[in-house]
């Protein structure tokens, strides 16, 4: 036990190649005419069977979904939750899995989906635990406590911070609607939390199925990075969000996660996910032109 803890530290200790700056993400776009970002939504129940015998069932799920698709997808999401309920055999797993995607030569732009945010002095210890222990390039943050709950996020070079601004969940219009000065509150959210990062290191999720407030949300940030989940299995249309959200730089990263990786729950799951990414980046490079 304690000589599998001592290689899991220097795992932990492993830095990636490089960081991605705005520049580098745009670049990796174009080279491979793909904005797809994979969600790595990888709940336990829904792996496949042949994998639980593994000593580590979520790390070989994601392993074989990253070599699968490291060529069609420029960004991967892991979203904290799907690893946290499995308690320390889910940090474990979610350790090893960015670990394996920060040393792979093909690099891809790491989102941790942890949607944290709170005051100060708790947020500069998320910081540090995302940016410097687990090493990712960007961390998914809520916006509601203000600029103090953000800022210690922004202070690291290279890193992003990904503010939740239009979600597509149906509780977004209990509050994100609401208005005040004829202004939606997520609009309030865009105009202010825009002074606080610059496009070099923030963006924003806007969900898909909210596809029509793009063009209003272009207007506030026209040169800021997007992350659309609600791809796929929510139903947003990849199309729509192209033709309301594109820039010249792409701007987008779309998020498709279910209807990736959950593609088969049999021996063939890898190669349908393959078959699943493959079908949004050929989407995609249409789009790019």
């Amino acid at each position: 036990m304690k000589t599998n803890c001592k290689k899991q530290e220097t795992e932990n200790k492993k830095q990636k190649l490089k960081n991605m700056t705005k520049s580098e993400l745009i670049k990796k776009i174009r080279q491979k005419k793909s904005f797809l970002c994979i969600g790595l939504d990888s709940e336990y129940e829904k792996l496949p069977p042949h994998l639980l015998e593994s000593d580590d069932p979520l790390f070989e799920f994601n392993k074989a979904i990253i070599d699968a698709t490291i060529d069609l997808a420029v960004a991967y999401k892991p979203n904290l939750a799907f690893y946290e309920c499995n308690g320390l055999k889910g940090w474990i797993s979610l350790e090893k899995t960015i670990s394996y995607l920060n040393m792979k030569t093909d690099s891809a732009f790491l989102i941790a989906d942890a949607k944290r945010g709170d005051i100060g002095n708790t947020s500069r210890l998320y910081a540090k635990a995302f940016f410097e222990i687990l090493d990712v390039d960007a961390i998914t943050v809520a916006p509601y406590m203000g600029s103090d709950s953000v800022q210690p996020f922004l202070t690291y070079p290279d890193k992003w911070v990904i503010l939740l601004a239009l979600t597509s969940n149906k509780g977004a219009t209990d509050f994100q609607y609401l208005k005040s000065e004829d202004h939606h509150l997520f609009e309030h959210i865009l105009k202010t939390s825009s002074q606080w990062g610059t496009p070099d290191n923030m963006m924003y999720v806007v969900g898909a199925t909210q596809a029509q407030q793009l063009e209003s949300i272009r207007r506030i940030i026209p040169e800021h990075f997007l992350l659309v989940p609600g791809v796929g299995a929510q139903g947003g249309s990849l199309q729509e969000v192209a033709r309301y959200g594109m820039t010249n730089d792409i701007g987008l990263l779309v998020n498709a996660s279910r209807s990736i990786i959950f593609a088969s729950s049999g021996e063939d799951f890898a190669e349908k996910a393959r078959e699943e990414a493959g079908k949004m980046q050929g989407e995609m490079e249409g789009l790019i032109g």
